[in-house]
């Protein structure tokens, strides 16, 4: 169990910072004028398979270990959200690719950093 604490927290940092990656690069496309390119919907399927890889550990770290982190509800709380929160945006934007839709998913990823990074914080 000690080794999937480790990936799990691991894993937390890097999609926290991915998440940035995506965030600064919405922005920059959005700025610029472009629409979502299939470079960034491909960035953006891999950042959602690192978040349900994340709540999938979370979810066997819960089942098989009795260590619960502080705040565990706020904690499951927020990784739920995490976890559905990018789909919830694609069937919201309904395949615009114009540069509306840019600025949404920029905005989007930018948000879920700023909860990844809470996430982090409330785990202890």
């Amino acid at each position: 169990m000690e080794a999937l604490i480790q990936i799990h927290g691991a894993l937390a940092q890097t999609v926290w910072l991915f998440m940035l990656v995506l965030g600064v690069w919405g922005l920059y496309r959005a700025i610029r004028g472009y629409g979502v390119g299939a470079s960034y919907l491909g960035a953006l399927a891999i950042g959602g398979i690192l978040i349900a890889l994340q709540g999938l550990l979370g979810v066997i770290l819960w089942l098989g270990s009795p260590v619960r982190p502080e705040r565990f509800e706020l904690h499951v709380l927020y990784g739920a959200f995490a976890v559905v929160f990018l789909p919830f945006l694609f069937a919201y934007i309904k395949g615009d690719d114009t540069n509306r839709g840019q600025w949404v998913y920029a905005f989007g990823t930018l948000f879920l950093f700023w909860m990844m990074l809470r996430l982090v914080d409330i785990s202890g």
